[in-house]
């Protein structure tokens, strides 16, 4: 066999290592009942309930978040996120949420905010620190 064979093939077997390993992160867009249905990593969007309570203390935990959040078909869970809490938090107009379900919370891993229009064009990502 030639040598040029061999690369070729070579970086077909690369290419395709790649094109698979790059599948396993694809989440879908989703809601809670369809993430606790599959039970599998998804991405949620949805609005802070804001006359539900945020915990975040952070003298006592400063990586720990929670909050509820009503997804796009209205239903509403609480919401983890091992991360400190984004400055305008509570002023954002929608979150997107990557994570998945774990009982009855949703575990998130990262969240984006859309920022009031005040901020137009501006988004606050934040990644968690637990490695999922």
């Amino acid at each position: 066999m030639k040598k040029s064979h061999i690369l070729a093939i070579a970086i077909v077997a690369v290419a395709i290592g790649i094109l698979i390993s790059a599948s396993k992160d694809v989440t879908t867009y989703s809601n809670f009942t369809q993430a606790t249905q599959n039970g599998e990593r998804v991405k949620l969007i949805g609005q802070l309930v804001k006359d539900r309570p945020v915990e975040y203390d952070p003298e006592k935990d400063p990586n720990y978040l929670g909050f509820y959040l009503k997804d796009e078909a209205g239903e509403v869970r609480k919401v983890v996120l091992r991360a400190a809490k984004p400055q305008d938090f509570e002023r954002s107009e929608s979150i997107v949420l990557t994570g998945q379900m774990q009982g009855e919370n949703f575990e998130a891993s990262d969240m984006l905010l859309k920022c009031p229009s005040k901020y137009k064009d501006q988004e606050i990502y934040v990644r968690s620190e637990k490695k999922s």
